[in-house]
């Protein structure tokens, strides 16, 4: 890719149910991001907490917050045991997941620490791996959201940035923000300073406001947003809680509802959303029309006013770089 010349980019969001444990999980990663690279796609994403699956439980089910309650403790340990270690052997299948199907990939986790500081706390957390299987960001959700709080610990900002993705053809700008993160105008900030061609909006259901977050977020941005939400039915959360029967009146029905889309630099939907279905959607990315919105806004260029505002991100204290090497494409284990 020359310095004057700009990448058609070919991705693919991936709107599927979450599966029952992570070992499900990652099998359903690797036969979707193949389906998702048989269909063209460099860049292939999924939602937010794909593996093991958003806890939609602390919002649909009763006792949740109780001290000391022994069913939710129960839901707790599963979902820890069942989480994704990132310089384990799960972290390992996602990144043969991408060198074996040559794409770039980005997928939202629960991440368990396995030794050291944070052995105890779980993250939620937004991996993008590169089509050699190298890690290439490693983001921590800065804030977990109301309920989420009882579940997940706040994260850092080193992985506050976008990376250069190759994707086979040329390379991208990518970075990502999960769930309410899209609030956080800070946070928003980094991100455009860094310089995104194409942004992750990981949510786990994008209903209509985090819908007009995404949409927001491109307009400001300036660049492509891929908005991705999972599908949950209500059969699939924890036996031993008990569903609010004002919100949840069958077994069948979705507690998340996907919403994912693809969204153009001046807010229009290119694909999507798509709701209550499962779905993968694919576009071809033009990224030389992040060039030409910028001509009217660049929040960290000529729209900006540095002699005004002063802006910076603070790196002390963040965690060590858990970047990995390329991996070989193998077969899972």
């Amino acid at each position: 890719m020359t310095e004057s010349s700009f990448l058609t980019l070919r991705a693919a969001i991936v709107q599927a149910e979450v599966a029952a444990d992570l070992a499900t999980g990652v099998a359903l990663t690797d036969k979707k991001a193949a389906e998702a690279a048989a269909a063209g796609a460099a860049l292939v994403v999924f939602p937010e907490t794909w593996l093991p699956g958003y806890p939609a439980w602390l919002d649909v089910c009763r006792d949740a917050g109780l001290w000391d309650h022994p069913p939710v403790k129960a839901v707790f340990r599963r979902m820890a045991e069942q989480s994704v270690v990132v310089d384990g052997s799960s972290g390992q299948a996602l990144a043969a997941i991408a060198a074996r199907h040559r794409i770039a990939m980005v997928v939202g986790v629960v991440e368990r620490v396995e030794q050291g500081p944070g052995r105890g706390t779980l993250f939620n957390s937004l991996l993008t791996y590169g089509r050699d299987g190298s890690l290439l960001n490693h983001h921590r959700k800065l804030v977990p959201t109301y309920t989420e709080r009882l579940v997940w610990g706040p994260g850092d900002s080193e992985g506050l940035r976008a990376v250069d993705v190759p994707t086979g053809t040329g390379h991208a700008r990518v970075g990502g923000l999960v769930c309410w993160e899209h609030w956080m105008p800070l946070a928003r900030q980094a991100l455009h300073e860094s310089g995104e061609d194409v942004h992750i909006a990981a949510w786990p259901t994008v209903k209509e406001m985090l819908q007009v977050a995404s949409r927001h977020y491109a307009f400001e941005g300036r660049c492509f947003v891929l908005a991705a939400g999972s599908l949950m039915r209500a059969s699939a959360l924890p036996p031993e809680l008990e569903t609010h029967p004002t919100i949840v009146a069958s077994a069948d029905q979705l507690v998340l509802r996907g919403g994912s889309a693809i969204i153009a630099p001046n807010g229009s939907y290119v694909a999507g959303p798509v709701f209550d279905t499962p779905a993968l959607l694919v576009a071809d990315l033009d990224l030389a029309l992040t060039r030409e919105e910028a001509m009217t806004l660049d929040v960290a260029g000529h729209y900006s006013r540095p002699d005004v505002f002063t802006f910076g991100v603070q790196t002390f204290g963040a965690r060590s770089s858990r970047r990995s090497s390329p991996v070989s494409a193998r077969p899972m284990t």
